[in-house]
């Protein structure tokens, strides 16, 4: 019964999610890239990054015949099976915690997840499919070791989420975290390791083909040339808030949002709330989830390592889910009135959710929306300038590219777009040039 409801749930908050249109990097990774169009030229395209990923992008190009709803089906189904791995995972965590009850906490916590809107960027943006996908197998592995599967499975398991997308490589360390939430036992570290010892030998595997990888490499140092060490640790801490915000509902979620550098004080805050974690592992294990895990499903992205975007909500997807499970245990143990208020907060999350998917039924719907939140964000007012151009509407395009321009005289793609658009008075002349860069 709890798990048809979580699963018609998830695909209630997603049904108007299948008439959303490309966007964005969905031009650059699945569109506009042929190794994606078939299995043979997937084939044919390996060794290359996130192997399975690409697989699956391949499959829904073929499935749909270039369309978008072979895409959205799966990125939906995804979804719905990652929130049914959360509800069993968080059974699993909550028992191990000590949390007594009739498993409402677990239910409700994924229900939490399941609902909403943050996860719209993981779920309806096509290529937001490397979080869900990678999230999937993520999950599955968790699960499958913490439940006694066969040894083979959980790393088996692992090793298809970090084919999937990178960020899984902090999957051995969120092991060791459900393992010390465990107040039934005390925790030894050496055994622990045995125990694991498949799991970090897949990492180890894993990080050695990316070192091998041309591709990687280029990444990487692309990554460390974008900015000092200083400037990286202050504009994740604002990131960070950014997350805290969105996932509280204090802030709506946004493709391309913009990112205030914190000063370094703020930083102490984030060093204290992992030093409460770890304080509260063994007394109160439910705060250290939510802490702990919330920061260790960031700090790929949202740390040390400097990255183009600063920010992106699809990495709140597994991120989230610590966090939520302390909420649906709040929930979960108030004396009165808590079916009422999960319910009345599902109804909330449910309807920001479904609002939110129609921002993506067009790319001029989705930066409309996206410059209205981010008013001094250049690159996302390029980006409206184009959608309105393949929409035929020239004036309102040049409006934008000028605004981009305006904002930031060095925006090449702006500049570029306009240009080609001939919107100046002395270059007027009717209609669009095609294919121009984005």
């Amino acid at each position: 019964m709890h798990a048809s409801l979580l699963f018609a749930a998830a695909l209630a908050a997603y049904g108007n999610a299948f008439f959303g249109s490309f966007q964005f990097d969905d031009f650059n990774v699945i569109v506009r890239q042929g190794a994606v169009h078939s299995l043979g030229a997937w084939w044919d395209s390996m060794p290359g990054i996130r192997p399975l990923l690409k697989l699956s992008y391949a499959l829904s190009w073929s499935a749909g015949g270039g369309s978008t709803y072979a895409f959205h089906a799966v990125n939906v189904m995804l979804h719905a099976a990652n929130v049914l791995l959360v509800w069993q995972l968080l059974r699993t965590l909550f028992a191990r915690m000590g949390v007594a009850g009739d498993g409402v906490a677990a239910f409700v916590a994924a229900l939490l997840f399941a609902l909403h809107p943050a996860h719209t960027e993981a779920v309806t943006y096509l290529s937001g499919r490397s979080s869900s996908m990678m999230a999937f197998f993520y999950l599955a592995s968790l699960l499958a070791y913490l439940r006694g599967a066969p040894r083979w499975g959980s790393p088996v398991l692992f090793l298809a989420a970090l084919a999937t997308k990178e960020v899984a490589v902090t999957l051995p360390f969120a092991l060791l975290l459900c393992e010390a939430l465990d107040v039934r036992r005390r925790f030894e570290l050496r055994p622990v390791l045995r125990r694991q010892a498949w799991h970090w030998g897949v990492l180890g595997l894993g990080l050695a083909l990316m070192a091998a990888l041309p591709r990687y490499r280029e990444m990487l140092e692309a990554s460390l040339a974008l900015r000092t060490f200083g400037e990286q640790l202050a504009l994740q801490t604002g990131a960070i808030a950014r997350h805290a915000g969105v996932l509280i509902l204090a802030v709506p979620p946004n493709i391309d949002p913009e990112v205030a550098a914190l000063p370094p004080v703020a930083g102490l805050a984030v060093i204290a709330a992992v030093a409460v974690g770890f304080v509260l592992l063994r007394v109160q294990p439910w705060y250290a989830l939510a802490l702990l895990w919330f920061f260790l499903h960031l700090a790929p992205t949202n740390s040390f390592l400097p990255r183009l975007d600063a920010v992106n909500d699809r990495q709140l997807y597994l991120a989230s889910i610590g966090p939520l499970a302390l909420a649906g245990l709040a929930l979960s143990l108030m004396p009165r009135g808590r079916t009422a208020l999960a319910a009345a907060l599902a109804l909330v999350l449910a309807l920001g959710t479904v609002l939110r998917n129609r921002d993506y039924r067009s790319e001029v719907a989705l930066w409309t929306e996206t410059v209205r939140q981010s008013p001094a964000n250049a690159r996302a007012f390029n980006n409206l300038g184009f959608a309105l151009q393949q929409e035929g509407l020239r004036d309102e395009a040049c409006a934008a590219y000028a605004e981009a321009l305006r904002q930031d005289a060095e925006q090449l793609r702006a500049a570029v777009n306009y240009r080609e658009l001939r919107c100046s008075p002395d270059l007027r002349s009717p209609g669009a040039a095609p294919e121009t860069p984005r």
